[in-house]
């Protein structure tokens, strides 16, 4: 456990201050080509810049760089390779708008290194009961698995700061849940992915200075995707990430078919005179987890996504929870 610490403050430290010092230069970068939006849920006309996308995957790859150093584990190279899988297809839409098929298709192909370099194992395990060995049916998981949790980060991408501190939650949750099932080695090439996050949410946060885009979202959800296969942690890692796996779940059974959100017409939310957020009353709109918590009433956005944050502390826990569950069973 020792031989660890070194390996784990370094690749933090590097994940943390790579994302923190290479934002500033990509804002600027981004704003003299003008790439930006607007940022829809200020009063004013702000434009905001985007894709984040560069900065996080390079947090992502020059830490996992160190950790290959002193590990030198296939489970890292995967790790590298699926996120930057992801990065590319989420560049590729942040770029030119794709059909709402396009991500979680291309997203397949961020999971088969996974398949590929064999860095995966059959046993899906459950708190209490224990393990289940499914060798095929574990191979439609794997598929299956990095198109939900890339598309899910994405999904809950709506406002300032949102994506990036719901990962901070998350993925240092599903670290310490890593942690609690002795997983050592997995727990520290999982922590990258919270420093990452917690670095990007500094530019991120209300007011943003830049958004992530979909190569950010994506290289979010499909590294913690890769996380929780190889820490064979995958009931655990839905358990933090639910209210987005909610979020996502909400949007598709109420629009009934894979779209992107900018192909919507019915906006689920509108805005009060003082640009506060309301639930809509358009019964097209799609149903999000945003709408559900404004039914009560108007909020600001801070307020808005300070109540997700708190969602996802709650579901942090029970992920926590669940790993303790977990390891009794084993």
């Amino acid at each position: 456990m020792t031989e660890l610490i070194i390996p784990a403050i370094i690749s933090c430290i590097v994940a943390f201050f790579t994302v923190y010092v290479m934002t500033p230069p990509l804002i600027k970068f981004l704003q003299k080509r003008n790439f930006s939006v607007r940022d829809v849920n200020k009063k004013d006309h702000i434009m905001v810049v985007r894709p984040g996308g560069p900065s996080i995957i390079a947090g992502i790859i020059t830490s996992e760089i160190v950790l290959y150093i002193f590990f030198q584990s296939n489970e890292i190279l995967v790790i590298m390779i699926t996120s930057f899988i992801a990065f590319v297809i989420g560049y590729v839409d942040d770029r030119k708008v794709m059909g709402g098929w396009f991500k979680p298709v291309a997203l397949v192909i961020a999971a088969t290194p996974i398949i590929l370099l064999g860095t995966y194992d059959s046993n899906l395990s459950f708190p209490l009961f224990g393990s289940v060995h499914i060798p095929v049916l574990y191979l439609g998981i794997i598929i299956f698995m990095i198109p939900i949790t890339g598309n899910t980060i994405n999904s809950i991408d709506v406002l300032n700061g949102v994506a990036s501190g719901f990962m901070i939650i998350a993925s240092f949750s599903l670290s310490i849940a890593l942690f609690i099932l002795q997983n050592y080695e997995m727990a520290i090439i999982s922590l990258p992915l919270g420093f990452v996050s917690l670095a990007f949410y500094k530019f991120h946060k209300i007011p943003s200075k830049i958004f992530p885009g979909d190569s950010g979202a994506l290289t979010l959800g499909g590294m913690y995707g890769a996380i929780a296969i190889l820490g064979h942690v995958e009931i655990i890692a839905a358990v933090a990430l639910l209210p987005a796996v909610i979020n996502s779940f909400l949007f598709l059974t109420s629009v009934k078919r894979i779209v992107e959100h900018r192909q919507i017409k019915g906006k689920p939310v509108e805005h009060t005179e003082d640009f506060k957020l309301k639930a809509t009353d358009d019964k097209t709109a799609p149903v999000t987890l945003v709408r559900l918590i404004l039914a009560s009433g108007p909020l600001s956005e801070k307020q808005v996504g300070h109540t997700i944050f708190k969602l996802a502390i709650f579901s942090g826990i029970l992920a926590i929870i669940t790993a303790f569950m977990t390891g009794t069973s084993i």
